[in-house]
């Protein structure tokens, strides 16, 4: 009898794992296969910077895909691998590297690893308990010890990062019609008034780039005083200068972009600089 009423408990804590968490089958044959190459490879002796180097450009050319994340109902883990978002794609990168310094190539520790690095606190308890604002998931990645936001120790500014986007454009986001909702994203925003960033403006990219690693993450801030992040990445070095590996909605596509970061930003109005985030650890 104890031993039929613990396998229902198991059976019961299984589908509840499952009812969470949305991967189509491609999305996780795909996943099976980068973590079996990265059990094969040698990546674990490699530091982290080359680590998420080299993994990033494993997803060269994956299709651009926007709101993967957003699905109708309840708050669901979702793994995509067949089409990034530029969140998406830090996010997958990310966590595929932590798993290889951990020495865990399955498919139970990449689900376990991506909700911790994509929800407040490490947990997913709900639609607003995901990290929206990239502002807000570089602080509560850094207070979990997984990355150390850098951009002031290498000559960043401070930034002013107020936004309020969602809540005003309650209309753009299904979930929240919901009043508990968006009164959660309300207080988050107070929140992240209340706390002290940096930036490094576009026009001191090239000048500051020298303190630049490949495999950094990128957040590409912006102008616009109701949001904070408009894109994110990861920096790669080429020819002695830093590019940015990213999901790009201009592409279409995971592309190492064309021209140095300095120059990919310059073009943009509304981009007024970046900060910078490494992987903490080796």
């Amino acid at each position: 009898m104890n031993k039929l009423f613990i396998l229902g408990i198991l059976l019961v804590h299984c589908l509840i794992s499952q009812a969470q968490t949305v991967c189509t089958a491609e999305s996780r044959e795909r996943l099976e296969s980068f973590l079996s190459r990265l059990a094969e490879s040698e990546l674990t002796s490699e530091t982290y910077s080359e680590q998420v180097s080299e993994i990033g450009q494993w997803f060269l050319e994956t299709p651009y895909v926007e709101k993967t994340l957003e699905l109708p109902g309840s708050e669901k883990l979702v793994i995509n691998l067949q089409g990034l978002d530029c969140t998406t794609f830090v996010e997958t990168v990310i966590t595929l590297t932590r798993l290889s310094s951990l020495l865990d190539f399955t498919f139970d520790g990449f689900e376990r690893e991506l909700e911790h690095l994509r929800y407040r606190d490490g947990k997913n308890e709900g639609y607003p308990s995901r990290l929206h604002y990239f502002s807000d998931w570089i602080y509560e990645n850094q207070e979990k010890g997984i990355i150390t936001d850098i951009t002031q120790q290498i000559g960043g500014s401070p930034y002013p990062n107020a936004p309020t986007f969602m809540s005003e454009n309650p209309k753009f986001y299904t979930q929240l019609s919901a009043p508990e909702n968006l009164k959660a994203i309300k207080i988050t925003e107070n929140q992240l008034q209340k706390r002290d960033y940096f930036f490094i403006p576009k026009t001191e990219i090239s000048r500051l780039e020298k303190n630049i690693k490949s495999g950094d993450i990128i957040a590409v801030t912006t102008s616009m005083p109701n949001l904070d992040i408009v894109h994110t990445g990861l920096a790669l070095e080429k020819n002695g200068r830093i590019h940015l590996l990213h999901a790009s909605s201009k592409s279409m596509k995971v592309e190492i972009s064309e021209k140095p970061l300095s120059e990919y930003l310059a073009a943009n109005k509304s981009q007024s600089g970046i900060m910078v985030t490494r992987l903490t650890g080796k």
